[in-house]
């Protein structure tokens, strides 16, 4: 532990948005420290996983093509949240999108182009050279260099508050727990998806068989904490950022390259070898994180993608290869589906396909290949499951990071019933339910993560010094 108790601004947290503080708040003159609740090999919370950053551009921007406007980028979020978010804090934090990736490239980020099976994304999303981990990386070696203590290991258990001010920071480190104090505090610690009994008292016991795609340290500690104290809640416990992940994947920390992209070439079952949602919706970045949640509501919180060896190559690859057969039947032996009714479902779905004489089937774009007279129906990328060999992925609902959290204002202030407090903010996905309030955009927690991360420090330090 730090001989120092003292600091002009306590950062709880270890991930994007609790580094894009940290540094803010050092490069504005305060000394700060970062408490990371992980071991130094495996600090980042969740963006250690991340792919990329979802950013609003007048034009050209670094490595993202043409534009992607407001407008365009709110309408984006409405169709996946349905209504269900902050429009002030939501068009807050896409305005300040632009200025940040920038800020980013200047603090050690490196992007690249979009690679084959995210060219859909080439406006919209910058991608990180070297993934998450990269990123988080340069942002510790920044954060370092500025004068930044961080602490590893340093899991701060309770946050002491004096009517709407926060007087102190108990963090338990080496053995003992200390209280530190700060004029200042930003908590950027996360959700609760990693406590399982939180999740099945929210979701009840299916939630025991959802896996976790981040990091385990994301316990919600901070935030009951501050919930039990007062502080004024957003956000519906039983929504999250879940996505279909291979069933193969393991309970914690599978992270990105567990995800299974296929749905949109597939046929997806249960069970009982019976469709139960439109794989074809929406192309997948604004599709994708709908299907954790589809799955969770199925028997046992288990589907089936199945594909046929046209649709192998559409998609990015995941980390476990498929499940392989020459027959639609003996792909259900060994996925432990019931072989007819696979094979009814297959056929009713291949009868419902449309003819395609003028090739109009594009595999990155809303192509309108819909089936015909099916209940649901798919309403693009039909085309019949008959090329063998044959392909199958179990799916179970994989948990990114859940959505309640904490109120804050657009200068990302903490509030209570009984206003905001006077020096505490918070940033990243404790906080996210403010715009999140149901479904996911691809990229959009960093966005989220980085904007309010910054704002955080910069009130943070403006408020110490």
């Amino acid at each position: 532990m730090t001989s120092d108790t003292r600091y002009d601004v306590i950062v709880v947290g270890g991930g994007n948005a609790a580094l894009c503080a940290a540094i803010e708040a050092a490069e504005a003159g305060c000394r700060v420290i970062l408490l990371e609740s992980a071991p130094r090999a495996y600090r980042g919370g969740n963006s250690r996983h991340t792919r990329n950053f979802r950013c609003m551009h007048d034009g050209p921007l670094s490595v993202l093509t043409d534009s992607y406007g407001e407008d365009e980028y709110f309408d984006d979020l409405m169709r996946v949240v349905k209504g269900k978010t902050d429009e002030h804090l939501a068009r807050l934090c896409i305005r300040r999108s632009e200025d940040c990736l920038p800020w980013m490239e200047a603090h050690g980020v490196r992007f690249q182009p979009s690679l084959s099976g995210t060219l859909s994304l080439s406006r919209t999303n910058a991608f990180f050279l070297g993934g998450g981990k990269a990123l988080v990386n340069a942002y510790y070696r920044t954060a370092e260099d500025l004068g930044v203590t961080v602490l590893y290991d340093a899991e701060v258990t309770h946050l002491h508050a004096d009517g709407n001010t926060v007087t102190g920071v108990d963090v338990a480190h080496g053995g003992e727990t200390t209280t530190l104090h700060g004029t200042s505090v930003v908590v950027a610690s996360g959700g609760f998806q990693a406590d399982l009994d939180w999740l099945a008292r929210a979701w009840g016991p299916s939630a025991r068989n959802f896996l976790i795609r981040g990091t385990p340290y994301n316990r919600g500690v901070v935030l009951r904490d501050m919930l039990d104290q007062g502080a004024e809640s957003v956000g519906d416990p039983t929504q999250c950022h879940a996505v279909a992940i291979d069933g193969r994947a393991p309970k914690f920390d599978g992270g990105i390259v567990t995800r299974l992209d296929c749905v949109p070439f597939s046929v997806v079952v249960n069970r009982d070898g019976q469709r139960f949602y439109d794989e074809g919706e929406d192309v997948w970045p604004k599709r994708y994180a709908i299907w954790g949640r589809l799955v969770a509501a199925q028997p046992d919180q288990v589907g089936y993608a199945i594909i046929d060896s046209k649709s192998l190559e559409l998609f990015m690859p995941s980390v476990f290869p498929p499940i392989k057969a020459d027959t639609i039947e003996g792909l259900a032996q060994q996925l432990g589906l019931p072989g007819r009714q696979l094979r009814d479902t297959i056929d009713a779905f291949n009868a419902a396909c449309p003819a395609d004489p003028e090739q109009r089937f594009h595999p990155t774009e809303l192509d309108g290949l819909a089936t015909d007279g099916l209940d649901p129906p798919k309403t693009n990328w039909a085309r019949p499951i008959t090329e063998p060999p044959f392909y199958g992925y179990a799916l179970r609902p994989g948990v990114t990071f859940t959505y309640l959290g904490l109120k804050v204002d657009d200068t990302a202030r903490v509030r209570s019933a009984a206003g905001p407090y006077t020096n505490l903010w918070a940033a990243g996905e404790i906080m996210a339910g403010s715009i999140l309030g149901q479904g996911y955009l691809a990229g959009f927690g960093m966005t989220i993560g980085t904007v309010f991360g910054r704002i955080a420090g910069q009130e943070a330090a403006a408020h110490a010094l």
